[in-house]
């Protein structure tokens, strides 16, 4: 299967089934982020315990590409050090931003790599990028983001 069929399948599955749509009402850390271009909207719920990111969710709506990222981001990072969150994030935004030519690291990424597809519609990259940038600013202890 190819990246671009298997970027497909992933965001409609995610979109359609999200993962940990949830609220965490012990949450340590929390933030919001909001792209006005596509209306996308989304908390995102994190546990952090000695380092570690115990539970992480997000509530929100938004388009099929917004949803799936915040649902794969939840799905790896969960049981995660917050230090490979960060690396993630990094990571993430050089994947998303890139020169579509750029090949993505299928190994390490496993199925974040099928976000990849995405750098093919420019106009959508903020709707890939939102959740993790809400992630960043919820490990940062910001409570509030734009993609603007």
């Amino acid at each position: 299967m190819d990246l671009q069929s298997l970027y497909h399948e992933i965001i409609v599955d995610h979109n359609r089934r999200p993962r940990n749509f949830r609220r965490i009402e012990d949450a340590t850390r929390m933030s919001e982020g909001h792209n006005p271009l596509c209306g996308d909207k989304l908390k995102l719920y994190v546990l952090l315990e000695d380092g570690v990111i115990k539970d992480v969710s997000f509530e929100g709506s938004g388009c099929a590409i917004s949803m799936a990222s915040a649902s794969l981001l939840t799905e790896r990072l969960k049981g995660r050090p917050e230090a490979e969150a960060e690396e993630l994030f990094e990571e993430m935004h050089r994947l998303l931003t890139s020169d579509s030519e750029a090949e993505a690291d299928t190994d390490k990424l496993g199925k974040l790599a099928s976000l990849a597809g995405v750098r093919a519609y420019p106009s959508r990259v903020k709707c890939a990028t939102l959740s993790w940038h809400t992630l960043h600013a919820a490990l940062e202890g910001e409570d509030l983001i734009s993609t603007e």
